[in-house]
């Protein structure tokens, strides 16, 4: 019985049904580990709250994986799961993380690889420490390690194939003390003549602040 994003409501239901009935089911993703950026957490919440045992078997993780094969900290570390790919809610996003201390697991489609790393390494700086690993487990398995600008300089116009995960440090503990001030930042591109609308991406992409917000600020800061 398939299980994914578009049926998971209805199977969810229909499967908590079978367990009630006393049934066995067992859920298996194709690849990873189910309810980790993929279907699964909504069944395991409804059978827990139906007072069903839900009992794992630790299987594959690209995650754990590539934590690993990375070579960076692991004893602290968030999995921030497939970054939007809308522009402005990527960015926003890797603004809230740039001061970070734990280090950041990322899963992300090759095609949009080299856009990611370089956003990442626009909100982080490029000269901190990431990896990129990919097809792990399997024939073609690699890891990269390297500056996140040398990653996004890499792959920008050549795409890594298969399924890619990727692993960045945290930041220094400097670097999260670090404030940004949003406003100071605005004028000094504005009197540097960015446009509204590069101002508003830049420092998003900084700060985590929200772009709209950044840039009704600049068209108020420009027009004064």
């Amino acid at each position: 019985m398939s299980l994914f994003e578009g049926n998971e409501a209805e199977r969810t239901a229909e499967l908590v049904g079978e367990l009630a009935a006393g049934r066995r089911v067992t859920l298996v993703s194709e690849a990873g580990t189910p309810a980790i950026s993929d279907p699964g957490q909504r069944l395991v919440a409804a059978a827990a709250a139906a007072g069903v045992r839900v009992e794992v078997v630790p299987g594959p993780s690209a995650a754990i994986a590539a934590l690993v094969a990375s070579g960076l900290p692991s004893d602290r570390f968030l999995f921030v799961g497939f970054p939007p790919r809308e522009e402005g809610a990527r960015q926003e996003l890797f603004g809230s993380l740039a001061r970070e201390r734990a280090t950041l697991i990322l899963f992300e489609a090759p095609a949009r690889v080299g856009r990611t790393l370089a956003d990442l390494a626009a909100a982080f700086g490029g000269d901190r420490p990431a990896c990129l690993a990919r097809e792990l487990t399997k024939v073609h398995e690699e890891t990269v390690r390297a500056p996140l600008a040398d990653l996004a300089a890499r792959y920008r116009d050549d795409p890594p194939r298969g399924e890619c995960t990727l692993v960045v440090a945290g930041a220094t503990e400097a670097a999260a003390a670090e404030p940004v001030d949003v406003e100071a930042e605005v004028r000094r591109l504005l009197a540097d003549g960015a446009s509204p609308k590069d101002v508003a991406a830049r420092v998003a992409l900084a700060s985590g602040k929200p772009r709209r917000a950044i840039y009704q600020l600049a068209l108020a800061l420009r027009g004064r």
